[in-house]
């Protein structure tokens, strides 16, 4: 009988790690996806990624949600730039049932269109997702940067 209790709780443990695995996964697929889009300067359909509700956090300032962010702050500052490039991208995902936890360590350059100009930075970014209908949302995120 311990035999049995003893790789039952095995066996539940080890479902329990492969599905937080799994989770984790997901998580950082929406990440990419984000990250994806803002290389490409191209956000459309990116809403999909938050929750409506979201809130956006962008070095000290408070940007409201992520359509809101979208409209006043990406679409107007992607039109300056003629590329934007990550590099040493890292992410480090914890779930806790339906919330999951990120923080991302990354460089990125940005060209200026005006001028051509190199803006090199070391960037973070901590973000909280929840899943919804099956799906990860982002539904708080904060990033910041610094000279690189």
């Amino acid at each position: 009988m311990k035999k049995i209790f003893i790789a039952s709780a095995i066996l539940l443990f080890s479902f329990a790690a492969f599905s937080q695995s799994k989770d984790a996964e997901a998580v950082k697929a929406v990440l990419k996806q984000y990250n994806s889009a803002i290389e490409k300067l191209d956000v459309t359909g990116t809403e999909k990624l938050f929750t409506t509700d979201s809130k956006v956090f962008e070095s000290g300032g408070s940007e409201g949600t992520y359509t809101h962010y979208l409209e006043h702050h990406l679409g107007p500052e992607f039109k300056e730039f003629t590329s934007f490039k990550f590099s040493d991208y890292k992410a480090d995902v914890q779930v806790d049932g339906k919330y999951a936890f990120a923080t991302e360590t990354y460089g990125y350059t940005i060209i200026v269109a005006k001028d051509k100009s190199e803006v090199k930075r070391k960037g973070v970014a901590t973000s909280v997702l929840k899943k919804i209908n099956g799906e990860w949302k982002i539904m708080i995120s904060h990033n910041s940067s610094r000279k690189g």
